[in-house]
């Protein structure tokens, strides 16, 4: 299987809330990363969770996100950064980052 995208490449995970066994944490629903790294090919965990083939198999990615970006009230330093394994059938090409606010110019 050929991964739709590649490191670098900015992606938005998917705002949806099915109900049973998702391996995409809902804190993340709906924000904007980059792709760090393609970890592979693996079993749709959706579908092993319920005794299923988990074919086919689906790209796995690391994803990066700013915290900040994730947590707005987050007070940490800008460049930090929360890094969550995500299968392709949760991401969308494109998004962006939060813009910086004065209080991280002033940093």
């Amino acid at each position: 299987m050929t991964p739709r995208f590649a490191p670098g490449d900015p992606v938005t995970v998917h705002d949806r809330h099915p109900p049973g066994h998702v391996r995409t944490p809902y804190y993340i629903r709906g924000k904007a990363g980059v792709i760090e790294r393609v970890c592979g090919a693996f079993g749709n965990p959706e579908s092993l969770a319920y005794g299923g083939s988990g074919r086919p198999l689906r790209p796995l990615y690391r994803v990066r996100f700013r915290q900040d970006a994730v947590w707005p009230r987050y007070d940490g330093p800008t460049a930090d950064t929360v890094d969550i394994e995500i299968f392709e059938h949760w991401l969308d090409a494109g998004g962006h980052e939060r813009p910086t606010t004065d209080r991280e110019e002033a940093r």
